[in-house]
């Protein structure tokens, strides 16, 4: 998910993306811990993505403040 798409968004619904991100990568470690998952890059754009998350909403954040 790009940066520009994560802005337009308001701080619960990031909060709800990451909950989101955080149960897709569960699902891929387990795909790839038993040798289903055919695209091991995936995992480290899922992680990426929570990253862009997290800064988003750390961002918001400090904006109210």
């Amino acid at each position: 998910m790009k940066a520009k798409e994560l802005r337009e968004l308001n701080v619960d619904e990031l909060r709800q993306k990451e909950k989101d991100f955080a149960g897709e990568l569960f699902n891929l470690k387990f795909q790839l811990a038993t040798n289903q998952l055919s695209n091991a890059m995936k995992v480290v754009q899922v992680k990426r993505d929570i990253a862009r998350v997290k800064t988003m909403i750390r961002e918001k954040e400090l904006h109210r403040q």
